[in-house]
């Protein structure tokens, strides 16, 4: 593939439960400003693109891409929203470059989750109009529902979901964007299996991150995208596997073949863990397995940092870029998924080099 493209910059705000007095403009800025820092650009001159992802549904307001461009230095420069995770973001921004519209592109996606007042309501949008949300079934159950089912398909336990969210949040303790460390209260059962402590908890927060074409970068602290693949499974609820991640498989598949690396090359990884058993299911279709538990979620994962909704797959892009540079192995996975109800997913392979 050509041109080659690397992540120059990363910044982040928020990454807490609540930002109150903050709105998404002022956590939006500042991850911006971090970014263009860290990158060594100037959004007015230097970039050449911006990609948002934001759903219309959860900020309150349509035509999203209309209320960033100040904060990211993008007025009246090419703005485009893509309404899914920041991972599909970032795959949007490496197609401008490999298409020769752009050479250094701004990523961003956000989370004001604290001012979604009815989060149930918004998931039901999600759900087929006709046949599912007539039913008014609840996110929750539908993910109750797929654990039990993965886990009699698979053959794993609900002891192996309680290891993975006590593991990714003793990995956040490390971690200073983690709000998710430590959490209160009896494990309390959500929707049988699916326990309190097993799920993640909404976080607010933004990352911006800013790729380049290779002549656009100096090399030194490069994080290169390899590759990257982004799917979507079937729409309905009632013609899904239920056992399987397909969409995460398929993904995998395409972002394996385009960086020429099998699972075997792959040192550490982030991926989606909104839910413990999903991430026992992510790592089944990535082929990672057999992968050393200590090197996947070292940032703690949305359990640990919280969940950031759009902003999850940029979330996870930031961890694996600062292991990359802080010398933390050579090549890493990210996927992402958009949650309860979809079946979406998106994974990059990310190296740096020596």
């Amino acid at each position: 593939m050509s041109p080659r493209i690397g992540v120059t910059g990363v910044g982040w705000s928020g990454f807490t439960p609540t930002t109150a007095g903050r709105s998404y403009k002022e956590l939006m800025f500042e991850a911006a400003s971090a970014a263009y820092l860290d990158a060594g650009v100037d959004p007015r001159t230097d970039v050449d693109s911006f990609v948002c992802a934001s759903e219309d549904v959860e900020e309150g307001t349509s035509i999203f891409d209309e209320y960033v461009p100040d904060q990211l230095g993008a007025v009246q420069r090419p703005v485009q929203t893509v309404a899914s995770d920041g991972l599909f973001a970032l795959a949007t921004a490496m197609m401008l470059i490999r298409s020769g519209v752009a050479n250094v592109v701004a990523v961003e996606a956000h989370s004001k989750a604290s001012d979604i007042l009815t989060p149930g309501r918004v998931d039901a949008f999600a759900l087929d109009p006709v046949l599912n949300r007539p039913l008014g079934v609840p996110a929750l159950a539908l993910a109750g529902l797929e654990m039990r089912w993965y886990l009699h398909a698979s053959g794993r336990t609900s002891e192996q979901c309680t290891e993975v969210a006590a593991r990714n949040r003793e990995h956040a303790r490390s971690n200073r964007r983690a709000s998710f460390a430590d959490v209160d209260g009896d494990d309390a059962p959500l929707f049988d299996p699916l326990t309190t402590h097993q799920a993640a908890r909404s976080a607010d927060g933004c990352v911006v991150i800013v790729l380049a074409s290779e002549d656009r970068t100096d090399g030194s602290r490069t994080v290169w995208v390899e590759g990257i693949g982004w799917s979507q499974d079937a729409p309905s609820v009632e013609s899904r596997d239920w056992s399987r991640a397909v969409a995460a498989e398929r993904a995998a598949a395409t972002a394996y073949a385009q960086a020429d690396v099998r699972p075997g090359d792959i040192d550490t990884a982030e991926v989606d863990d909104t839910f413990a058993y999903k991430q026992l299911q992510h790592l089944d279709a990535l082929g990672l397995t057999e992968l050393d538990t200590a090197s996947v979620n070292r940032s703690g994962g949305a359990l640990g940092e919280g969940y950031l909704h759009e902003a999850n797959g940029l979330a996870r892009i930031l961890a694996a870029v600062e292991q990359l540079r802080a010398g933390d192995g050579r090549a890493s996975v990210v996927q992402s998924w958009r949650g309860v109800p979809s079946t979406s997913a998106a994974v990059a392979v990310l190296k740096r080099d020596r």
